[in-house]
Formats: C-alpha cells, structure tokens, sequence
C-alpha cells in the first residue's frame, strides 16, 4: 500500500480537505471496529473503555447501528 504524504498547513485548502477524510475513514473504522466487537461478545463497557468514554455514551452512538446491521 502506498502513503501519501499528508498535505502541509501552509496549504490550507489540501489540508482541511484531507482532515474531512481522515475523519469519515476514522468513523467508518470506528463504527466497523465497534459492530464487530459486539459480535464478538465484548460488553458495552468493554467497547467504551477501548474508546475513552463511557459504556452508556459508547451505547447510545453505537446501538441502533449495531442492531441494524445484526438484521442484515
């Protein structure tokens, strides 16, 4: 897999761009990473532990996604 260098600061335009994609790639990662760790039995409190936030907030952003994609 090839890297791309990271565009610099001192090209605004580059740069805000790459960070709105770097953040929908981390969500998708997130989300993914999350769905499959309830599948594999983690607990809520498991899964808010490994992001840094509580078992009810990692519950409330996470839940209706997790069900939905069990229904599937």
């Amino acid at each position: 897999m090839v890297v791309e260098p990271l565009p610099a600061p001192e090209d605004p335009e580059a740069a805000l761009a790459a960070v709105v994609a770097l953040r929908r790639l981390a969500g998708r990662l997130e989300v993914d990473a999350v769905v499959e760790a309830v599948g594999q039995g983690w607990t809520w409190a498991q899964v808010g532990e490994a992001l840094g936030i509580s078992a009810q907030a990692a519950h409330k952003k996470f839940a209706a996604e997790v069900r939905a994609r069990r229904g599937r």
